[in-house]
């Protein structure tokens, strides 16, 4: 299915399939599996044994990269994670997004913005995806700590990676990948200068983490806060568009 177009009028195909397990997990899988294998029959210690197995299938599952149907709109700026909307906010974006780097590129104007972020459990996909088409102008890592990724503190304490990305019309949106209480390692795919394709894949956070999004200057978000984003799929903002939307949890 992969680079096949699909659109709302029953153009493509589509069907279930295993995902993939991402490159980088598979060593941790092999590894786990390996321990549990070891432990049930060489050391015959069934009563830790298979439940280092099921938890070595856990592994696996933690580093799945499905395929997913990307909006193609020039409009949308789609959800680079999957997991909650826990925070919508009115902030200026990082320093680090903001201030000249020596790279010829300006970053993010100063001013307040909407930071939409979003929490990933262990139990989400954790490949993180670009929000928008374009050129790759800055990847900041930043060291930090661990504290819980659903704290406000977290976007200035923890260990955190920034992203900005200009489209082809110079409109730039940054993004940041943080790491949470068990996250413990931020896993770059992109440099600056690199050309991404809108949904394309950008890094991984491993085991727990949050993404935060700063929208352009007069966009609001799409989404509500709660709801559920899937990663190079939902919409969470279209550019310009400003508005009240309200939800109930049922």
């Amino acid at each position: 299915m992969a680079g096949e177009i699909l659109d709302n009028k029953g153009r493509g195909e589509a069907g279930w399939n295993w995902p993939a397990i991402h490159p980088e997990g598979r060593k941790f899988g092999l590894i786990a599996a390996a321990a549990s294998i070891f432990v049930l029959l060489v050391l015959g210690w069934e009563l830790i044994g298979w439940p280092m197995l099921l938890a070595s299938a856990g592994v696996f599952a933690f580093f799945r990269d499905p395929e997913r149907v990307v909006p193609q709109s020039d409009a949308a700026i789609i959800a680079p994670a999957d997991g909650i909307v826990t925070r919508i906010e009115t902030v200026e974006p990082p320093l680090e997004l903001q201030i000249e780097d020596g790279s010829g590129h300006a970053g993010l104007p100063a001013g307040l913005v909407t930071r939409v972020s979003i929490f990933l459990s262990v139990f989400d996909v954790h490949i993180n995806r670009t929000p928008v088409g374009g050129t790759v102008r800055r990847v900041v890592y930043i060291p930090g700590r661990f504290i819980s990724a659903e704290l406000d503190k977290a976007s200035e304490e923890n260990e955190r990676q920034h992203i900005l990305v200009e489209r082809s019309d110079g409109l730039k949106v940054g993004f940041t990948q943080i790491a949470g209480l068990v996250a413990r390692r931020i896993v770059p795919f992109v440099k600056p200068g690199d050309i991404l394709a809108k949904g394309q894949r950008v890094g991984l956070i491993r085991f727990g983490s949050r993404v935060d999004v700063y929208l352009p200057a007069g966009t609001d978000a799409a989404v509500m806060i709660g709801q559920r984003m899937i990663a190079g799929e939902t919409v969470i903002a279209t550019i310009g568009q400003r508005g009240l939307i309200e939800g109930i949890a049922q």
